[in-house]
């Protein structure tokens, strides 16, 4: 990396979330990448899905360089949040491979153009349509990490693992007891504070 320039800068930061975010596939059934763990539905693939839509739509279509890909849970018509998971159709080699594609075509696009050349986001309103590949390239970083510490905390509640990457969990080190103990701690603090300050 040329830590002078503003693509390459750009380009680690990005790379980093996708792969943090496809790491939290690794070594996981295909129940537990697609099940959900929150109310609103929240799965692993689903985030995977989501953000390679999200990488061909902002880094591609925007800039009038459309990948082929077809998309069709972010088509007219489509269903509301197909984007966000995965059909038992749709397997993990398909959504990753999609990925895979979304980062070369958008890797493409940032070698291609200017970080100002301006393009147009087709979901955006009329009139306030109008980004420049900067911009763009930031939003979708912001996005996947967005999204990396959503898989990282859904991985947590799976089996425990945490971390941006194998070689980083970014947690201090201790087993099984002492976590217990920080969290029932933690849990002892916010019930006195409840209690102390109403709620």
């Amino acid at each position: 990396m040329n830590a002078s320039d503003p693509k390459d800068i750009l380009r680690r930061y990005l790379q980093n979330a996708r792969d943090a975010l496809l790491w939290k596939l690794e070594g996981l059934s295909e129940y537990d990448i697609r099940r959900p763990l929150t109310p609103t539905g929240t799965n692993l693939l689903g985030l995977v899905k989501h953000v390679a839509s999200v990488e061909l739509g902002y880094l591609g279509d925007t800039f009038g360089r459309p990948s082929g890909e077809a998309l069709p849970w972010v088509a007219e018509g489509a269903e509301a949040n197909a984007d966000m998971w995965a059909t038992a159709d749709e397997s993990r080699e398909q959504i990753v491979g999609l990925y895979r594609r979304a980062w070369a075509h958008a890797d493409a696009t940032l070698d291609a153009l200017e970080l100002d050349t301006v393009g147009r986001v087709p979901w955006w309103p009329a009139g306030r349509d109008d980004v420049t590949l900067l911009h763009a390239v930031v939003r979708v970083t912001g996005d996947t990490h967005r999204h990396a510490g959503h898989a990282d905390i859904l991985r947590e509640l799976i089996d425990g693992a945490v971390g941006m990457n194998r070689n980083n969990d970014a947690v201090p080190p201790g087993d099984a007891a002492y976590w217990a103990g920080h969290r029932e701690r933690l849990e002892r603090a916010a019930v006195a504070a409840g209690e102390k300050h109403g709620g």
